[in-house]
């Protein structure tokens, strides 16, 4: 019986391997257009290409963190900004957002790239702060960092989602620093 089940064991687990190593490209593939889209929506779309990527290093609440800035520009070579990965813990675990600056460092767009936040409280962070909604930030400038209005800022909070808003706020936050943080010469 032992024998068996080790059998069963030692059977599986190279199947489960297997499975793993033909699904890494796939799975790769799909995050990397996820992330093309993403940067296409943030800056506002259009006809744009990475120039340039950067990864700047922080710090996000005591812990080292690396940001992503894609450097973009138009057609005719001309800067349109950067779209810049972030992320923090939310109320259900890690927060990661892509969010757009032009090159006065004002929000363009956001998008979240992964979260785990409550379905239908905190998962309300992709459109709660969108253009035209309660907690809208677009064309926001955060130099003086975004806080929620509970908080004395001027953002209003998602509803009965406190602690996913202050997320997603230091996240955008964290992102516009690490905007600011790429040296003039790169940008």
């Amino acid at each position: 019986m032992v024998l068996v089940l080790t059998g069963i064991a030692i059977i599986m687990g190279c199947i489960l391997a297997w499975v793993n190593h033909v699904t890494e490209g796939p799975i790769a593939q799909q995050k990397e257009k996820t992330l093309a889209e993403g940067i296409k929506a943030v800056m506002g779309g259009g006809d744009l290409n990475v120039a340039k990527t950067d990864t700047v290093p922080g710090n996000v609440n005591g812990k080292d963190a690396t940001f992503v800035v894609y450097q973009t520009e138009d057609a005719a070579g001309k800067p349109l900004g950067a779209a810049v990965e972030s992320s923090t813990m939310g109320f259900g675990g890690n927060l990661k957002v892509l969010v757009g600056f032009n090159t006065e460092g004002n929000i363009l767009g956001y998008t979240l790239l992964e979260h785990a936040e409550t379905p239908g409280l905190g998962a309300k962070a992709d459109k709660w702060f969108q253009k035209g909604a309660k907690g809208d930030i677009i064309g926001k400038n955060p130099s003086e960092p975004l806080v929620v209005s509970k908080d004395g800022g001027q953002v209003d909070a998602i509803t009965a989602s406190t602690i996913t808003s202050r997320a997603f706020l230091l996240a955008v936050n964290n992102a516009y620093k690490a905007y600011m943080a790429v040296p003039e010469e790169k940008k």
